[in-house]
């Protein structure tokens, strides 16, 4: 009797485990948090994540950020980038992470273009005055027909040496160039420098320490494929308007229309079934529980969850000490503990970093405990793309306590009473409080 072989074909079985990863995400205070997450998640996805898992409000801010210690560099991870293929990159023998954040300044150039773009540094191309017309500035960036230009002066780290030099350079669709012959656009003195059809902007941190840059305003035009700091296309602007403006511009031109689809459509994609954390939007107010899939009807219940949860912490905290007028009055001053905008014994320079971290628009802000004198406070908030510092002292009359910012001017029982106020008028600040500095734990 013969047999006769018969190859059988069974069908591919993928294992679970080998859809998903395991991913790290790092805090302002360096606790992270490991978490699976699928293979093909977006930037945006992980920022979802982590403000429902945090019971944060979504108003489009939060970001996750690239950041390599050992280049003294990050970037935004923009909201539709594979995480994993930001990840692929890195080399093994780094302490490259990722990182989740407040960054106010992430779409604001969509808001405030002539805040980002000085009418200096920007022009088309084709205009015999060399300006662009200020009110279509965006849609210029975004439409591929258009001949935009940003130039100015930067300062460049000279290949394989340290010294820096000063140079014109020109930004176009086609790529970065400097020019040989002072501020000269002519095809035969532009030197091209990097396109980003492979190559990201990154900022740089601690310039002038770590590269001897002759500010701390540096940012550098880094290759997906580089992993050492020779490979950098290291550049210093001499403020940091300017330094926006560049690195603003060159993730507009690289992602283009993308950008703006991010900016208008944050809440359109529905949130991702994650591992331990596959969460939808429930209603227990009835009898029956149901699931929430109207987008719109699960974004406001988020908000108030959220501000619930800020109430309850207030709640939690007055309620110690009430038995006694004079302990419930200490309670009531020790309410802006709970307060996500104060951030108790920060130093200045800690101030100003976060702040430069979360944004450097107008408004964004924090309360500390004063270095110099103990017994009062400091509203630090941004301005004009710089950080200022304003000292809040206590008043006493009769007995009671009070804070002041404009010298026994304008009294207020607490400083969520002064937080308040700011945040409605100015005042004797230069802008209003409109961004509080947010830190929460993974």
């Amino acid at each position: 009797m013969n047999f006769h072989a018969r190859r059988v074909t069974l069908p591919a079985i993928t294992p679970l485990c080998l859809q998903n990863r395991v991913i790290k995400v790092y805090n302002e205070d360096n606790t992270s948090r490991a978490v699976e997450v699928p293979s093909d998640i977006t930037a945006r996805d992980i920022c979802q994540l982590f403000v429902l898992k945090n019971h944060c409000i979504d108003d489009h801010s939060w970001t996750l950020f690239e950041h390599l210690p050992h280049l003294g560099i990050e970037r935004i991870i923009e909201d539709h980038e594979s995480v994993m293929d930001v990840t692929s990159g890195w080399a093994m023998d780094t302490d490259s992470r990722l990182c989740f954040r407040k960054n106010y300044a992430k779409y604001e150039f969509f808001k405030k273009p002539l805040d980002f773009f000085p009418d200096h540094m920007v022009s088309m191309c084709s205009d015999t005055d060399g300006t662009a017309d200020q009110s279509q500035l965006i849609e210029a960036f975004l439409s591929s027909s258009t001949c935009l230009e940003v130039h100015g002066h930067l300062h460049a780290k000279e290949q394989s040496r340290k010294s820096w030099k000063k140079f014109y350079f020109v930004l176009r669709r086609s790529g970065l160039y400097f020019s040989n012959k002072g501020t000269s656009k002519e095809p035969r003195h532009l030197q091209f420098i990097a396109d980003f059809s492979d190559s990201d902007v990154y900022s740089v941190s601690s310039a002038k320490k770590l590269h001897g840059a002759p500010t701390d305003y540096g940012f550098c035009v880094k290759s997906t494929k580089c992993s050492s700091a020779r490979d950098l296309k290291l550049l210093c602007a001499d403020d940091e308007q300017t330094r926006t403006c560049w690195i603003t511009a060159m993730r507009l031109l690289k992602y283009g229309m993308q950008l703006y689809q991010n900016f208008h459509q944050p809440h359109q994609k529905p949130m991702r079934s994650i591992s331990e954390n596959s969460l939808v939007a429930m209603d227990f107010s009835g009898q029956k529980t149901r699931v929430i899939e109207n987008p719109s009807e699960a974004l406001s219940v988020a908000v108030e969850e959220g501000l619930s949860w800020r109430r309850k912490s207030c709640h939690r905290l007055s309620g110690h000490g009430s038995p006694s007028a004079s302990q419930s009055s200490v309670s009531s001053l020790a309410l802006h503990l709970a307060q996500p905008w104060f951030h108790g014994k920060l130093s200045r320079d800690e101030a100003q970093r976060l702040i430069t971290q979360q944004g450097l628009i107008d408004g964004v802000f924090l309360l500390r405990d004063s270095q110099s004198n103990p017994k009062t406070f400091v509203l630090s908030l941004c301005h004009m793309q710089k950080v200022k510092h304003f000292q809040i002292l206590p008043v006493e009359d009769d007995g009671e306590s009070f804070y002041s910012l404009d010298e026994d001017q304008t009294r207020f029982t607490d400083l969520i009473q002064l937080v308040e106020f700011y945040q409605l008028n100015r005042g004797v600040l230069p802008c209003k409080l409109k961004h509080h500095c947010a830190r929460i734990a993974l």
